[in-house]
């Protein structure tokens, strides 16, 4: 468990060196340093800089070794051929982590430099994260130890990715969804520490419930492989891996020196290490954050409730497509039913109530259907009317689930609203009493509560033998 006690101190350090910290503002070692100031973070704060005094009212210190104390991790900023030369240093310091923003390395065709960090960190003993990353973020102590968007929203949502643009991505998404996140981790070129590592200490850290990850490659699959397997089945992970195509891969290797591999091996990899599979960005933040949300669904019986049969129909083609099942209607339940639907609406499954129905109907109907252990899950899907506004179905719907909580009912609701622009404030208004909810993209309410399944299944699933093989580990 050495890596996860060092990552332990990289993420909750006592203490944190800026290596290359600067006064001037627009530069990355001034932003770095204004963001963890700035950001809340309580712990000591050492500027590295031999030409500085003084950096926005911090002592600046001309070398980590004249820091007084321990510390933690160190950043650095610094030009990348002068990197390797400080590990010595670190090591010296007993410093467990340095964070190395600094590009010009694989990722520019410079694998010496690269093989050069390596060596020199391997032998001072201490851990890379990176180079070529924005830093990270770890809001349970309001650590923004990064020259990008200041960020404190706290959420149980952990992001790795090896782009800074996904990271910024993440930050924009969960903002507008109302939702946080434990931490956002810059991976790069990965010259050490990779997504295996981020697991292990995800995995125990209290503060994350769903591991997200933008990948371009694994540097050594069968060890992911290892570590994804068992932390699946105590949290979900979710994984959008890019350079799928051969344009693609190009770009991944020009970004940061990814070496992508066969898409069909990952596809098999990830399926037998339980780990959910995004094809889109916006599936790995939409799946992420509904993982954060729904509670797991009791059984594989799904009913839609919907007003227009035509979304009905769209809804149980995507329920087939993600391989949800959707329960038959008991008898009993369905005379239910009919005693609240007009005779030309549907009592099967999707149950369609028609666009003819006041929020009474709805209600009611919703009601009997959140109520009945039969059914595992609903999906929801609105179309806007006079007769039933979308915030009059909003507040319909969430006053019912509420009702159902109340009794210890919980199961998996989302919803989909099709309409006028209003219907973006109805699914805020659901999305803040914890119903998922999709304006105008009926596909990713389903979408969503299948990435809710898949989980739930492997979790139950009995741990296999097998072997899937990703890609050799790089020396």
């Amino acid at each position: 468990m050495t890596v996860v006690n060092d990552l332990r101190r990289m993420f909750r350090p006592a203490s944190i060196a800026v290596i290359g910290a600067s006064r001037e503002a627009g530069k990355v070692g001034y932003s770095v340093v204004k963001n963890i100031v700035e950001g809340g973070y309580r712990g000591g704060v050492y500027p590295v800089n031999p030409r500085a005094t003084e950096i926005l009212g911090l002592k600046c210190y001309p070398r980590v070794a004249d820091i007084p104390g321990p510390v933690d991790v160190a950043i650095i900023c610094v030009p990348a051929a002068i990197v390797p030369s400080l590990m010595a240093e670190l090591g010296a310091k007993d410093v467990p982590v340095a964070v190395v923003l600094s590009s010009g390395f694989a990722e520019t065709g410079n694998q010496g430099l690269h093989s050069a960090l390596v060596d020199a960190a391997r032998t001072a003993g201490v851990r890379v994260l990176g180079p070529n990353i924005f830093g990270y973020y770890y809001t349970p102590v309001n650590l923004c130890a990064t020259f990008c968007i200041p960020y404190t929203k706290r959420g149980s949502i952990a992001l790795t990715c090896q782009s800074g643009g996904v990271g910024m991505a993440v930050i924009g998404f969960t903002r507008a969804h109302g939702v946080g996140v434990s931490a956002i981790v810059g991976l790069g070129n990965k010259a050490d520490l990779d997504e295996a590592d981020l697991l292990e200490f995800f995995a125990q850290d209290a503060h994350t419930a769903v591991v997200a990850m933008h990948i371009e490659d694994l540097k050594n699959g069968r060890r992911f492989l290892e570590v994804a397997g068992r932390v699946s089945k105590v949290k979900p992970i979710v994984a959008l891996k890019v350079g799928r195509t051969e344009s693609g891969a190009r770009a991944a290797a020009s970004h940061t020196a990814a070496l992508t591999g066969e898409d069909s091996m990952y596809e098999a990899a990830f399926r037998q290490g339980g780990v959910l599979r995004a094809r889109t960005l916006e599936d790995l933040f939409d799946w992420a954050r509904v993982l954060t949300v729904l509670p797991p669904p009791p059984g594989e019986n799904v009913v839609i409730h919907t007003g227009a049969g035509g979304l009905g129909v769209i809804l149980s083609d995507a329920c087939h497509d993600h391989g949800l099942r959707l329960m038959a209607v008991p008898p009993d339940l369905e005379h239910k039913l009919r005693q609240h639907i007009p005779p030309f609406g549907s009592f099967t499954n999707p149950v369609d109530i028609t666009g003819a129905s006041p929020p009474e109907t709805y209600a009611a109907t919703a009601r009997l259907l959140l109520m009945d252990t039969r059914v595992h899950s609903l999906v929801f899907g609105y179309w806007q009317t006079i007769i039933t506004p979308p915030m009059a179905f909003a507040e319909a719907i969430a006053a019912v689930v509420d009702e159902a909580r109340a009794v210890g009912i919980r199961k998996p609701v989302v919803a989909s609203l099709s309409g006028d622009v209003a219907v973006e404030d109805a699914a805020t208004y659901l999305e803040e009493r914890g119903i998922p909810s999709y304006p105008y993209a009926p596909e990713r309410a389903v979408a969503a509560l299948a990435a809710v399944y898949q989980w739930s299944r492997h979790r139950a699933s009995p741990v296999t033998g097998g072997r899937a093989d990703l890609s050799a580990p790089r020396p």
